[in-house]
């Protein structure tokens, strides 16, 4: 979270510290890495980081924000692609690979879903938002299932990603996920060619 005045070259850095030493830390022990060891590794206090970013969330949400925003306009891109089952695979391919970024994330943005108090839940309704269109397109066009809600499919690959992550070897979060996805497609739509990886 940035202030809403533009900060003094001193605060600027050391909130550009901050991040860098959390996105190391989060990398390599996952979200409920300590913050104070994040604080120490930046070189300043902890009441430093909590003034720049308030909650673990807030720090988390900074960190993923370009990711959101790409994922959102990768949406809008993918809204005019032809083969809408495609594009909605392509499109929660990236979701998966975001929200599995960070280890224990996937269940951090699972609970910000539905917790409005959540720093989280506005870029995770974004996420829904996103989804939801590219999912009424292809149950329009009679190759997804009707009764499958975004709400459920997102929880459904969130749950792929976090199975994914816990495989041995690289694959496992992609694999599961195409699995998922098959499975929802509709008869119809398996019968003639089912849709398990992007093009």
């Amino acid at each position: 979270m940035t202030d809403a005045k533009p900060m003094r070259a001193d605060a600027r850095r050391n909130y550009e510290r901050l991040l860098a030493e959390a996105r190391r830390a989060f990398a390599e022990r996952g979200v409920d890495a300590s913050l104070e060891d994040v604080a120490r590794s930046a070189g300043v206090g902890i009441g430093t980081l909590y003034r720049h970013f308030p909650t673990r969330e807030d720090l988390v949400e900074t960190l993923l924000r370009e990711r959101f925003d790409t994922q959102a306009e990768k949406a809008r891109e993918l809204l005019v692609a032809e083969d809408p089952l495609e594009a909605l695979y392509a499109w929660l391919i990236g979701f998966g690979e975001t929200s599995a970024v960070y280890r224990g994330l996937t269940e951090m943005l699972a609970d910000a879903f539905d917790d409005p108090e959540s720093r989280l839940h506005a870029s995770c309704d974004a996420m829904r938002d996103a989804a939801s269109q590219l999912v009424d397109r292809a149950q329009a066009a009679g190759v997804f299932r009707t009764d499958v809600t975004v709400q459920e499919l997102l929880l459904l690959l969130h749950g792929a990603s976090w199975a994914g992550s816990h495989l041995p070897g690289t694959g496992g979060t992609e694999r599961l996920m195409g699995l998922v996805f098959t499975g929802l497609q509709t008869s119809e739509q398996r019968g003639q060619r089912a849709v398990s990886a992007p093009r």
